[in-house]
């Protein structure tokens, strides 16, 4: 069974970037094959990873929806849910030493409570084929309250360097007990700070329910890289970001 990573936070942290730099981090140290999973309806965990999105969880189940609507017919005979079984499979994107599975947005009204049950089910029927799963969570809350992610090895919620974003941090790990969510082990990032205003960040805030804190400094070189439509996949080795996510990472004694 794979080790599994999750992702939370609101939006703007900074949290799709730490995602990647978590990927990158277990193919270069531990050199083992990664399902990366976007379950944010705003993908683009595949643009921080550089690679090019071909189908969607969301659309396939409006594919799907739309095909027993039509009374359209099935190839080879199957059953709707054993076509859908297909069409997921082949909707993973293949990269070097990772995939990448995404949910995407539904394109009819509605709640995304289907795509999210999708994306839990396949999460777990494939994680027996990787050593290694990372789920880039929605912004906010509502991922855990609809318990995308409910069996965790490792939580790490990603804050900005706010009062405003400590607090939701903390709200989030208060979430993940009031749901009984099976997580292993939680740790709490501020990104895009200094070592001295995260520490009188820190004091200001007082305790934070997470076994730890860390920061990781602003990077300017995240931002060329934006600027030139490349991928923060492609940092440099010696980039800030990079060496203190990775510092962060081999911390935690990942498997």
């Amino acid at each position: 069974m794979a080790f599994v990573i999750g992702l939370a936070g609101k939006g703007g942290t900074g949290k799709t970037t730490i995602a990647a730099l978590t990927v990158r981090y277990l193919l270069e140290k531990r050199k083992k094959a990664v399902l990366a999973v976007d379950a944010d309806s705003n993908s683009c965990l595949n643009e921080a990873l550089g690679v090019e999105i071909h189908a969607t969880i969301g659309k396939l189940r409006e594919d799907s929806l739309a095909a027993v609507r039509s009374g359209g017919e099935r190839p080879g005979g199957m059953s709707m849910e054993q076509l859908f079984d297909y069409q997921v499979q082949q909707s993973i994107i293949e990269s070097k030493g990772f995939d990448l599975m995404v949910m995407g947005r539904p394109e009819g009204p509605g709640c995304y409570c289907a795509a999210n049950n999708i994306i839990r089910k396949y999460t777990d029927q494939l994680s027996e084929k990787y050593s290694y799963v990372v789920i880039d969570n929605e912004a906010g809350m509502e991922h855990l309250s609809r318990r995308t992610t409910h069996s965790v090895d490792l939580l790490m919620a990603v804050s900005d360097p706010t009062l405003k974003g400590l607090r939701t941090a903390g709200r989030i790990s208060e979430l993940v007990d009031e749901l009984s969510l099976d997580v292993a082990r939680r740790e709490l990032i501020v990104n895009r700070i200094s070592e001295e205003h995260f520490t009188k960040l820190k004091d200001a805030a007082g305790d934070l329910p997470y076994e730890k804190v860390f920061n990781v400094p602003n990077d300017d070189r995240i931002f060329e890289l934006d600027l030139e439509g490349r991928p923060v996949f492609e940092l440099p080795a010696d980039s800030a970001a990079v060496q203190k996510v990775f510092a962060i990472l081999d911390s935690f004694d990942i498997p």
